[in-house]
């Protein structure tokens, strides 16, 4: 098993650059959504304020 993970010398290239690929990939999965919640949010308080301006406006 020691050699599986050695790789024949290579493992902490090949290891490293798993584990680099998976952050990537996590990344790509979670920024959509946090952007997502930060336009919403962001519209949200527009059609807030928009509701006020009517109020107030005769």
């Amino acid at each position: 098993m020691s050699e599986f993970l050695a790789m024949g010398g290579y493992g902490a290239y090949v290891w490293s650059s798993y584990a680099i690929f998976m952050l990537f990939l996590l990344f790509d999965f979670i920024a959509p959504r946090l952007r997502n919640r930060r336009v919403i949010a962001e519209l949200r308080g527009r059609l807030k304020r928009d509701r006020k301006r009517q109020e107030k406006s005769p």
